[in-house]
């Protein structure tokens, strides 16, 4: 099991998870953050500082946001586990399901 980024983070990108994150495993795409599931030790220190209220434990996903489970792990298909987000920076990239939505500005 792992910790899922969902919809409320798409353009936001607040980043108080990645501060708590004692592993390095949220990683910046274009318009969302991304937690590899390989590399998340199931901690939840992300979970209650994101302020969007947008990490979920996998099982706990809402319905409507079922979908991000296989976005956060299919962002990953062709990075492979790089080992630590810091070392990468931003990905130019988004998971198609997140490259499809609409802007978010204003949506919490």
């Amino acid at each position: 099991m792992t910790y899922v980024i969902a919809q409320p983070c798409v353009d936001v990108k607040d980043k108080a998870c990645v501060e708590e994150c004692p592993v390095d495993c949220i990683y910046e795409g274009e318009r969302s953050l991304y937690i590899h599931p390989d590399e998340c030790v199931d901690c939840g220190a992300c979970e209650p500082v994101c302020p969007v209220e947008a990490i979920f434990y996998e099982d706990d996903t809402p319905a409507q946001w079922k979908d991000y489970y296989k976005a956060n792990v299919e962002f990953f298909e062709d990075l492979g586990s790089p080992g630590g987000a810091a070392k990468l920076g931003l990905i130019p990239k988004d998971h198609p399901l997140i490259a499809a939505l609409p802007p978010q500005s204003g949506v919490s």
